[in-house]
């Protein structure tokens, strides 16, 4: 009797263990993207909240269906400004990662083969930036790229601009990139330096005792060994990137179309809650496809 407890006791601490995370997700996942969606199939409506609700007082599957609009998502496939913005925030985010990729991959390199003693200095010197604010660091991009700006003042303290000249990067796609890159550089060289520290480096001696050059010893052993960390660094920076607001409304201009910043004039300067739930839903199935590459990627590392 004592030993089927015990072994139930345990069965019961098991479950509780795997059920947290999914009642965790069922609550502050599930339950705010069901709401969403539910006022996505809404209609405008001046009031408060400013939708019709749906869903309430139906009792047959027919009462169910009937409720069902779909209105608000056509309205994005016809309107060009939506598909601009989703197409604009995909592009913009692929490049970011890109560039991202190109920076942060020679800094995870040289962090792996740094000798020992320092890799954890360095390492600290990449997250250092999240002891700051996130939007403090980005405000103060501001003062750094607005033409009257530290740029300016330095490059013309180096005498390669002229007194009367200043530099026009604020409000242009370009500070975007700037931001994104000076922002999202940790979350690719953290994934990058996990995967290249685990590398086995007699695998290179070996490569250069038989011949092969540096430069393609690295692209037959190195990168390829370093893949799970190029695929997971790319995807922790594409997938919030795609849906960034902060960075394009600051530094950005009235050209810089992102959809959450789209999002966001939906939901408070419209009050339009149904479209903005419907950009919001297509949003997250826009980025579905890059989270199980992700999850699938993990899964095998």
């Amino acid at each position: 009797m004592a030993t089927a407890s015990s072994e139930n006791k345990q069965s019961l601490a098991r479950w509780l263990v795997v059920a947290v995370p999914y009642f965790w997700l069922l609550l502050f996942f599930a339950v705010p993207f069901f709401i969403i969606v539910k006022i996505s199939l809404s209609a405008t409506a001046i009031a408060m909240p400013p939708y019709t609700p749906v869903f309430e007082g139906f009792g047959a599957i027919g009462d169910f269906l009937s409720q069902l609009n779909f209105d608000n998502y056509l309205f994005l496939t016809e309107d060009a400004l939506y598909v601009n913005a989703y197409f604009s925030s995909v592009r913009i985010a692929f490049v970011s990662t890109l560039m991202l990729l190109l920076i942060g991959y020679p800094m995870a390199l040289a962090m792996a083969r740094a000798p020992s003693t320092i890799r954890p200095t360095l390492v600290m010197l990449v997250i250092l930036p999240f002891w700051t604010s996130f939007l403090i660091r980005v405000y103060s991009w501001i003062g750094i790229l607005k033409p009257e700006g530290l740029l300016t003042v330095f490059l013309q303290w180096l005498g390669l601009m002229a007194p009367d000249q200043q530099v026009h990067i604020f409000r242009t796609e370009t500070a975007v990139f700037i931001g994104m890159v000076y922002s999202y550089l940790p979350f690719m060289v953290l994934p990058l330096y996990s995967a290249l520290e685990k590398l086995d480096n007699t695998l290179l001696e070996a490569a250069t005792d038989l011949g092969c050059p540096p430069w393609k010893a690295f692209w037959k052993i190195t990168f390829p060994l370093s893949m799970p960390g190029v695929i997971a660094g790319s995807m922790i920076c594409f997938i919030p990137i795609t849906g960034e607001f902060v960075i394009p409304d600051l530094l950005g201009g009235a050209e810089t179309l992102m959809i959450g910043k789209t999002l966001w004039t939906e939901f408070f300067g419209n009050r339009d809650w149904p479209i903005a739930s419907a950009v919001a839903v297509l949003l997250l199935l826009v980025l579905v496809v890059p989270i199980a590459i992700f999850q699938n990627q993990q899964q095998k590392a």
